[in-house]
This record gives C-alpha cells, structure tokens and sequence, in this order.
C-alpha cells in the first residue's frame, strides 16, 4: 500500500495530478484545494496518500497533509459519502474548516460541496459532531454558543444580535461566530446595537 509519493508534478488532469517517482508516474486523485496548491510541472511535490483498492481497480487520492487524510477516510464512514463527494467538501473546505462546520452544526456550509443535498449534511454533522474535536480545533465558546443560541438560552443582546445578523441573510453558524468574536471585544455585558455592528465587522473581513 501507498502512504505517501514524494517526486515532480509531470501534468495535471481535471481532478488529477501526474507525479513522476524515478521515472514512474502516478496518477493521484486530489481535491480542488490541493491540485490549487501543488506546483508547477517540473517542481517537487510531496503528498500523502490513501491507496483505495478494489476488484476492479487500483486507484491512489493525494494529499497535503495527514489531516486532509484522515478527514477524507472520516467523511466516507457516513452511508452516502463515497471518494468523490468526499473530495468535494474538501475542495472547499480545509480540515479547520471542515471540524468547525460539523462541531457547530453548521449544514449549510458542508452542503456548499458538490454532491451534497440537504439530508446528506444534515446526516454528516449529526454523525461526526463528537469526532470532530479529534480532527481539528473547534472553539468550545463558540460550540457552545452555537448550541445556546438555538436553544434560545444565550443572553437577550446576543440571541438579539444572532437573530439580526440571520435576517441580513447570513447563516446562523457564521452569524454566531461574528457574535462571539464580537463579544471577545466588546465584553459580555455589551448591547445587541454594540454586537451587531462589531459581528457585522467580523463577516466582513
């Protein structure tokens, strides 16, 4: 089995990446992130490698790091997210990303990913939610507001403030982040004017 290539990038294809290994070349399935951040043909390349073997097929998927690795093995133990759909949320999210979306519950950012509907995010959030904390680093403040807001036990301004942010048509994941960035700033007792203006700050960067 391959665990890692270590060689230079020969061509790329549309999902792929050709990398010449003394004079052999591998063909590597990648996401979109990773075939983004690989280099020119020519120049050196390092990628970590899930070997998926089957009756009919031998096929390699790279990777930048051990993480994206094990987010791509993670993601496929939910019924419905084969090789392909797991590529795709890590072609627009990186393992952050990814741990920060399924530890807040956030579907509608996991649903982005090509090949994701609705009730396919909504079954990998509810099933990864306690995994996720392993794979990468969620802000325990801001899982727990997340969990506070939507059961309607954050303090008056900030349920206020959330609430006003999801009316301007921002998620209620990322308005609760903005919020609890806010609220890193302004301090607890701030006002829901104060939060929104700073949370509004926040999404905009």
């Amino acid at each position: 089995m391959i665990g890692k290539l270590k060689g230079t990038v020969d061509s790329y294809g549309e999902d792929f990446v050709v990398v010449d290994v003394h004079g052999v070349g591998y063909v590597v399935h990648c996401s979109a992130k990773t075939l983004t951040a690989l280099p020119s043909p020519g120049e050196a390349a390092v990628l970590s490698i899930e070997t998926v073997v089957r009756e009919d097929m031998i096929r390699l998927f790279g990777f930048r790091s051990d993480a994206e690795r094990e987010w791509f093995r993670l993601l496929q133990t939910v019924q419905g997210v084969g090789a392909k759909v797991a590529l795709g949320i890590l072609s627009i999210l990186d393992p952050g990303g990814i741990a920060t979306a399924i530890g807040t519950q956030d579907k509608a950012a996991i649903g982005r990913a090509p090949g994701v509907g609705p009730k396919l995010a909504a079954r990998i959030v509810a099933e990864l939610k306690d995994k996720a904390p392993v794979f990468g680093v969620v802000d325990p403040g801001l899982a727990r507001l997340v969990e506070d807001v939507a059961e309607r036990r954050a303090p008056g301004p900030v349920q206020d403030a959330v609430s006003a942010l999801v009316n301007l048509g921002w998620p209620q994941a990322q308005a609760s982040a903005a919020v609890s960035a806010a609220m890193a700033k302004a301090g607890d007792g701030a006002e829901a004017s104060a939060l929104i203006r700073l949370g509004l700050k926040e999404l905009a960067k």
